[in-house]
């Protein structure tokens, strides 16, 4: 085990949806030499900048949660941005922490890395059985790269690197861009604009049958935490709940815990993407303890509740249509 406590711990994409919550998950553990640069700060692609931020502050733990990343829509916009820019964050990140001699690097990957039709549940030892989903392949494999990376360096000299490959997470501070946005916040406000405005329905993408697995932003946090602790293996590791949902019972649950009583209607011209998402979660438990502990129904609610307390006022008119997908 690793006593974080008075390491220096550099936390890229801190300021984040996912950041926030593990900023805040190592401060309630004690930790209190932590760095999160934003993108105004230090620009993760820049090589020069990375340097820097290395020389100056040395640290001596790194969680990498800094991504491009975005649902369906976003994907199919920037294959070229999401493939470079993920994996040249990844590679210099990394490298500096090798040449910096960093304890502990814990770099946060991705559900997208696993092949299009993995076995239901996704096991760790079936990443490499085929190609992934052809939408988030660019983004997926980017990670893949860095596991390789992080594979190597343990290898060759000696660096305790590890990855965590998260489902789709979702909760408060979660980003309801409709451009942008991932399948739980894009269709709570989807839902929640349809209700405030008097629509009789909304429009998501697909035919409602995906599947996904969903985790709790609270429970991830705890996961990174226990995993930067404890967890010191080259393998990869899944941090999910186990629970597949598709997206016809997920839309449901949300437009009832908002109050929408309209018709949801499924724009097939739209892609799924992944057909099924749903892991094997006993590595996680086996080897640091981890075991998510918010159910999907409460998850759900304190969501709906933090978006309601913070929306902009502008946006509960006006409703438009967007994209809510299973990314």
């Amino acid at each position: 085990m690793i006593d974080l406590q008075e390491k220096r711990i550099l936390i890229t994409g801190g300021a984040g949806f996912l950041g926030t919550h593990v900023v805040d998950r190592f401060r309630n553990a004690g930790c209190h030499k932590i760095l999160t640069p934003t993108h105004d700060q230090c620009d993760l692609t820049d090589a020069r900048a990375v340097e820097q931020l290395f020389a100056e502050h040395r640290p001596q733990v790194l969680i990498h949660l800094a991504a491009a990343v975005g649902g369906i829509g976003a994907n199919l916009r920037n294959p070229g941005r999401f493939f470079y820019e993920n994996t040249i964050m990844g590679l210099q990140l990394i490298d500096s922490a090798r040449r910096y001699q960093a304890e502990k690097v814990v770099v946060v990957g991705t559900i997208c890395s696993y092949p299009k039709l993995t076995p239901i549940p996704f096991r760790e030892e079936d990443l490499w059985n085929g190609y992934p989903e052809d939408v988030t392949a660019p983004y997926g494999i980017a990670k893949k790269a860095v596991l390789v990376q992080c594979q190597t360096y343990r290898e060759q000299y000696g660096l305790n690197a590890i990855m965590l490959l998260p489902v789709n997470l979702y909760g408060p501070r979660d980003h309801f861009d409709p451009e942008n946005s991932h399948v739980v916040p894009a269709m709570i406000r989807k839902c929640v604009e349809a209700r405030d405005s008097d629509q009789e329905q909304v429009v998501l993408w697909g035919d409602g049958s995906p599947t996904r697995e969903f985790l709790y932003v609270e429970d991830a946090a705890d996961g990174i935490l226990k995993a930067t602790q404890h967890y010191d293996k080259q393998e990869p590791v899944n941090l999910g709940t186990g629970i597949e949902t598709s997206t016809r019972e997920l839309a449901a649950r949300i437009a009832n815990l908002v109050g929408f009583n309209g018709r949801i209607v499924w724009d097939t011209m739209r892609p799924n993407g992944q057909p099924r998402r749903c892991v094997d979660v006993s590595r996680a438990e086996r080897d640091f303890g981890f075991r998510a502990a918010t159910s999907l129904d409460h998850g759900l609610r304190r969501t709906i509740e933090w978006y309601l307390a913070t929306r902009p006022l502008n946006t509960r008119s006006e409703p438009k249509i967007f994209s809510a997908t299973m990314e």
